[in-house]
């Protein structure tokens, strides 16, 4: 089959999880893919398939930590001047040479927009539709109202009406909409294949450099940290006493973290999932009024895999540190059997069906 794969910009989750769904469609099934993706992810994508399209998406504008709406308003309308006019070009590129017969978007729109305007089965593919399409607890929900209100809207309107649902996720609500199926987390091919050990140093990923105060913080723990995104000006390793930063580096970053005694990031969903997968107890300090983060992390510390706070300060840790082993015990009946084999045997079966013409029993 052609497939037209969609990838939303907006952090590199999305690049991580569609690059080894691809993998599997284009090298394991066959199947000619073409690729539309914006922002970052673009450069992560466009050294390992043939097929990559860069268009323009929305993005978020963050400060302190916090998810700041009205100014991600104001910078999608100033870039989207020029990013309309790419998109028709992309547009009019793939609509005259490829044809695809299916879609498959993870929250990104503009490969949905295509399906639905040439009447092509749209599949969705994220993390992201579990705030719509599963129950949550009301008493959770209420305490985050505007927040999942304004979410609960944005992500409705995305990807209406699509063939199907694959909602990946490392814990399970009840689901409340139908053609809706929760899979584990698509975990990237080094994380499955890692060497897990349990080292001395806890693996700190935060890349908001406004967050002035976590050296310090840092300092103050008697143990060793390994910070990830934080000093974006460095090019090698820099050691401030307990404290070593480093420039990203995909394979060094996956041996840090499957070596590391424990994590302390935001609510991410792939890191967390990741994490998870990985034995490892997670510290989520979620971005404010990111509700999708906010509801990673209170799943995360209900399952007994970690906490979830507000902000991070140095009690926070202590709290979090001292109780590792409670972390670890529930960690351990994590079903890891599953990772990535569930959807993609699902997606090869959905795809048959439609290649062949046949309606789901």
């Amino acid at each position: 089959m052609r497939i037209l794969y969609g990838i939303v910009g907006e952090g590199m989750g999305h690049a991580i999880r569609s690059r080894a769904v691809i993998e599997h469609l284009a090298r394991e099934e066959g199947h000619e893919i073409a690729i539309v993706v914006s922002g970052r992810a673009y450069e992560v994508l466009k050294g390992t398939f043939p097929d990559v399209h860069r268009i323009w998406g929305l993005s978020m504008t963050y400060r302190d930590n916090e998810f700041r709406m009205i100014r991600s308003v104001v910078e999608n309308v100033k870039n989207s001047l020029e990013g309309i006019p790419e998109n028709i070009a992309q547009y009019f590129e793939i609509a005259g040479t490829f044809h695809p017969d299916c879609v498959i978007s993870d929250f990104e729109s503009w490969s949905y927009l295509y399906g639905v305007r040439h009447g092509v089965p749209v599949i969705s593919l994220d993390n992201i539709q579990m705030i719509t399409r599963c129950t949550h607890p009301e008493a959770f929900v209420s305490l985050h109202e505007k927040d999942f209100l304004f979410t609960k809207a944005f992500v409705k309107g995305k990807l209406p009406l699509c063939e199907h649902y694959y909602v990946t996720t490392f814990f399970y609500p009840e689901v409340r909409k139908p053609e809706t199926t929760l899979v584990p987390p698509v975990l990237r091919r080094e994380i499955l294949d890692a060497s897990v050990s349990d080292g001395e140093h806890v693996l700190v990923y935060q890349t908001s450099e406004s967050a002035g105060d976590l050296p310090a913080i840092l300092r103050s723990l008697d143990l060793p940290f390994v910070v990830y995104g934080y000093r974006r000006d460095i090019a090698e390793d820099a050691a401030d006493g307990n404290v070593t930063y480093r420039p990203f580096n995909e394979a060094r970053f996956i041996e840090d973290l499957a070596s590391a005694r424990a994590v302390i990031a935001n609510g991410g969903f792939t890191l967390l999932s990741e994490a998870v997968h990985l034995g490892k107890p997670v510290l989520s300090i979620p971005v404010k009024s990111q509700f999708e983060q906010v509801l990673n992390g209170h799943y995360l510390e209900g399952l007994g895999y970690g906490y979830a706070a507000d902000e991070l300060d140095a009690s926070t840790a202590r709290f979090f540190l001292s109780n590792l082993e409670t972390y670890r015990k529930a960690l351990a009946g994590y079903d890891r059997s599953g990772s990535n084999a569930r959807l993609f045997a699902l997606l090869d079966e959905r795809l048959d069906r439609m290649a062949a013409g046949v309606e789901e029993l």
